[in-house]
Order: structure tokens, then C-alpha cells, then sequence
């Protein structure tokens, strides 16, 4: 161990320097420096909510392997719009989903958005309440982020926002219990270390169609209007389990269509439509073959019919002349000239 650097004289270790007004070791306030002059001080700024921090809601955002770029962009989007999410390493396909309930635990967190891909062009939703439950099952549909919108609306990062729910929520008994899903997943706990103690943007959850519409709004200060921030999706729910992500079932959607009967049906409707052009061709050319019918004469139809006058017959006796060609009456001509040269050329 190297020796403590000492002074002139065999005096002790030098102390270390305290902050101006720090208390030192004999409890009276740092002696000013000899030479008089002002060092550069690092304060650290107090808080500016005073409050104890007492809801310790931690969401886990992250995702499975095999989304696509605007996947990504949306779970970045809403990283940055709740700052007690944390992130995580994307899960490989062959996991359980019961794996989850592990990482949440070990990332010290009770909540969880996790986004799982499908053949690359389906996305689904899960939103748990981790480890007991319940938990719902979405299919995520008409996703459009910050960047691809380019609202004018904005707010600050970090500040807490409202939570706007459709009257429809509190009719049916699936809608309240996602609705308070919602609440605890979304809403920032009040005095949250990384939030801002400002409320300048409003969540909005819309049902229409038999699905949900998610919408972010800001505030404006001096009207109280609103203008879109985004990103904005539409959730198609699935199914509410019991457990996190498993167990009894609690409620299935009859109005849901998975995507590959969707596109099933899609394919059929197109096939049935190239169909029926074959078979109105395949018609036209069969009454094009088909002899026509005979229509009989009909004994009426000559009933109105006024004779016409007769004109009276002349008989030619003589012979008409004939018609002269004009093609052969100048062949003619032509040859008698050729014979009158010949008969020229010879007299002389």
C-alpha cells in the first residue's frame, strides 16, 4: 500500500476539500483559502416536487424477436412517454411466455408491455399485471408513430398526463377491468424520481368498432384545446386471463377475426371474383354456338299491306345492240397502227 503523502514537518495526511458551508470536523463552517480566491462549486439542485414518492408502479416494455421497424419506434415512443418503464433484451421465440413473470421480477417490476411478432406482419399486445394477474391479450392494428406523424402538438418529457376513458367502460364488466389496467400501467405515479410535476398532455381511450383507440393529446395553456402529439394504434382485444400471461380464460371476443382468416377470406372473395368473370365468358361463348331459333311466319302480318299498281308489260321486239368494250376497241386500234409502220417501213 502506498504511503499517505505528507508535509514539512512530519504533519498528518491533508484533509480533503469540503464544499463552502459544508459543516467540517469540528462543526464550524470551511475557513475561506489563503489566497482569497472563490473556487468552482457543483451544487446539486433541490427537487422541485418536495413529496414522497409512494406508488412504486415499474412497467417493463420490451419485445420478442422478429418486429419490424415501427414496432420498434412505437415501444421507444412510449418509453419516452412513461418514465417509470423500463427496457429490456427482446425474448426469443422459444420461450414461454411464463419467462416473463421471471424477468419482471428480476428488473423490479409489477407491471408489463411486452409486444410479441408473428410471421412478420401480425403484432400482438400483452398488458399483465405481474406475477397474480389478470392479464389481456391485444392485436394491434393502424400503428403510426412520432416520427411518421409529425403532429404539431407537444409536451414535456417526463410530465404526468390525464387518462381520458369512453363512457362504454364503465357499462360492460371487461371494459372496467381493462380499464383499470390502464390506469395502473399508464398512469406516472405522483412524485416518481424521472417525472415532472406538470400535467400537459391527456391519454385517451376511445371504443368504436369493438375496439380500442389509443390517442395522445397535449394541452393546450391558453384555450384548454387539444392537439395530437401522438403515436396513435388501435388495440382489437382478444382474450383476459385470469393469471399473467395464462390461465383461465375470463372473457373472449366474439367479434374477433384472427389475421390469417382475415386474409383467408380476402384471398376467397378475390378468387370468387375471377370465377364468375371465367363463367359469364364461358356463357357468351355457348349462346354464340347455339343455332338460331326460326321464327314462324305469322298469317298477320301482310293483313295491312296495300298492293302496289301494276305497270304494263312492253314487248322488245328488236335485238338491243351490244355494248362495246373500250378495252378492246383500243387493242384493235393499236394493232392496226403497228401494221401501217410495218407496211411504211418496207415501201421505203
Amino acid at each position: 500500500m502506498a504511503a499517505a503523502k505528507r508535509k514539512r514537518g512530519g504533519a498528518a495526511t491533508r484533509p480533503r476539500k469540503r464544499a463552502k458551508g459544508a459543516p467540517n470536523g469540528t462543526g464550524l463552517p470551511a475557513k475561506p483559502s489563503p489566497q482569497g480566491e472563490e473556487r468552482e462549486e457543483h451544487s446539486i439542485p433541490a427537487p422541485v416536487s418536495k413529496g414522497k414518492w409512494k406508488n412504486k408502479e415499474r412497467v417493463l416494455i420490451f419485445s420478442s424477436r422478429g418486429i419490424n421497424f415501427r414496432t420498434r419506434h412505437l415501444m421507444h415512443d412510449l418509453r419516452t412517454l412513461m418514465p417509470h418503464s423500463k427496457a429490456d433484451t427482446k425474448m426469443d421465440r422459444k420461450d414461454k411466455l411464463f419467462v416473463i413473470n421471471e424477468i419482471c421480477e428480476i428488473k423490479n417490476c409489477n407491471k408489463c408491455i411486452f409486444f410479441e411478432a408473428k410471421k412478420k406482419q401480425d403484432l400482438y399486445m400483452w398488458l399483465s399485471n405481474s406475477p397474480q394477474g389478470p392479464s389481456a391479450k391485444f392485436l394491434v392494428q393502424n400503428i403510426h408513430t412520432l416520427a411518421e406523424l409529425k403532429m404539431t402538438g407537444n409536451c414535456l418529457r417526463g410530465s404526468r398526463p390525464l387518462l381520458s376513458f369512453d363512457p362504454v367502460f364503465d357499462q360492460e364488466p371487461h371494459y372496467a377491468l381493462l380499464k383499470e389496467l390502464f390506469i395502473q400501467i399508464f398512469s406516472t405515479p405522483q412524485y416518481h424520481p424521472k417525472s415532472q410535476p406538470f400535467v400537459d398532455h391527456v391519454f385517451t381511450f376511445s371504443i368504436t368498432d369493438n375496439r380500442i383507440w389509443f390517442r395522445n393529446y397535449q394541452i393546450m395553456e391558453e384555450d384548454a384545446s387539444l392537439v395530437e402529439i401522438g403515436p396513435r394504434f388501435v388495440l382489437n382485444l382478444i382474450k383476459i386471463f385470469q393469471g399473467s400471461f395464462g390461465g383461465p380464460t375470463l372473457y373472449e371476443n366474439p367479434h374477433y377475426q384472427s389475421p390469417n382468416m382475415h386474409r383467408r377470406m380476402t384471398r376467397l372473395a378475390i378468387a370468387a371474383k375471377f370465377r364468375e368473370k371465367h363463367q359469364v365468358k364461358d356463357l357468351q361463348k355457348l349462346r354464340k354456338k347455339e343455332e338460331k331459333t326460326i321464327i314462324p311466319e305469322d298469317p298477320m302480318e301482310t293483313v295491312f299491306d296495300t298492293p302496289a299498281e301494276e305497270k304494263p308489260l312492253e314487248i322488245v321486239l328488236v335485238k338491243p345492240e351490244l355494248k362495246v368494250n373500250l378495252k378492246k376497241k383500243k387493242k384493235l386500234f393499236q394493232r392496226q397502227r403497228k401494221r401501217q409502220k410495218k407496211k411504211s417501213r418496207v415501201g421505203v
